[in-house]
């Protein structure tokens, strides 16, 4: 039996391998709209004559600042330029200094999340942490707060100073500045633009046009992050029964939007399709999904309000109920 789901599972994979080819002139579009689309944003949030349409330019700008992330992130799975030239990587590797994600932090928490998605035993580095409802019961007050911080919705809205300024940046430097010094500089390098744009262009581009577009695209990556694994039917694996196809299936959702918000998000919604292939460039996710059966039912969430007050609901996994649940339904078991 576990030879025959062993053997699936490795079949799924490859099928799914077709789809992991890069198209240079597809991704040198992208690319390339994509940096014209942010550039035409800035523009407009720094130089609108109306505040109104400078408020609407920070906000697509924000929006954009989302697809240029995940341009960033598929290129260091190796799925958006396989194969890149120096010049690339130099380009790439500065766009993650001054989206404070660089590189090192980067592939160390991010590649340990994917080999661990819905693992209850590993480490919760690279991710948002999720307990058990016994785990929260035998905690301690302050290990109770320490945990609700992490998943609480202000940790999300604020994810450009928590997960991103305080995450990706200075606690690693400050832990290990031999081998984070890039997360160093992130923070040096963002604090002189900082200080740069508010002292040349003034106060009102820095909120318009820098800070604003930042905090709203950070919060919006951030939640996205945090929805893709917690939702109301996902399922947590204990070691002996975990697998990478499982972990990728059972754990990472389906966001489901229209094409302009699909674009804005780099497709990111197809998050399963993506756990059980990484190396799939995400203008190929749809694709793939399309053509392969298993992956064409999904568990799905969307953007409404109602989905997303239910995925802040959700707080602890109940390996007895096998779904999860809020604290205090955790706290009626005890």
């Amino acid at each position: 039996m576990e030879r025959t789901a062993h053997s699936a599972s490795k079949d799924l994979i490859t099928r799914t391998r077709p789809f992991a080819q890069s198209d240079g002139a597809r991704a040198r579009w992208n690319i390339a709209s994509t940096v014209l689309a942010l550039a035409g944003a800035m523009v407009m949030a720094a130089a609108a004559p109306w505040l109104p349409l400078r408020i609407l330019g920070g906000v697509l700008e924000a929006l954009v600042l989302v697809r240029a992330f995940i341009l960033y992130h598929d290129f260091m799975h190796g799925a958006l330029v396989p194969g890149a030239s120096k010049l690339t990587q130099v380009l790439f590797h500065l766009q993650g200094i001054l989206m404070l994600t660089p590189a090192r932090i980067w592939n160390d928490t991010h590649n340990h999340h994917h080999a661990n998605t819905a693992r209850l035993s590993a480490d919760a580095a690279g991710t948002f942490i999720t307990w058990t409802t016994e785990t929260w019961r035998k905690a301690s007050p302050l290990e109770r707060l320490g945990y609700r911080v992490e998943r609480h919705p202000l940790t999300l809205l604020f994810g450009y100073i928590t997960a991103f300024l305080l995450n990706l940046c200075l606690r690693p430097f400050l832990r290990a500045p031999r081998r984070y010094w890039a997360s160093g500089v992130a923070l040096v390098v963002h604090v002189a633009l900082s200080i740069a744009v508010w002292k040349l262009l003034g106060p009102g581009v820095y909120f318009t046009a820098f800070v604003g577009p930042l905090f709203l695209g950070y919060a919006m990556g951030a939640y996205l992050f945090y929805a893709q694994h917690n939702f109301d039917d996902v399922k947590l694996l204990p070691e002996e029964q975990w697998t990478h196809v499982e972990g990728a299936l059972e754990a990472s959702s389906y966001l489901k939007c229209g094409p302009i918000m699909a674009w804005f998000t780099g497709n990111i919604g197809y998050h399963h399709v993506h756990h059980l292939n990484p190396r799939i460039p995400f203008y190929r996710l749809p694709e793939a999904m399309a053509a392969i059966p298993e992956l064409s039912t999904p568990h799905v969430t969307t953007l409404h309000p109602r989905d997303i007050a239910t995925c802040l609901r959700l707080d602890l996994w109940d390996p007895v109920q096998q779904r999860m649940v809020r604290y205090r339904d955790a706290a009626a078991a005890s």
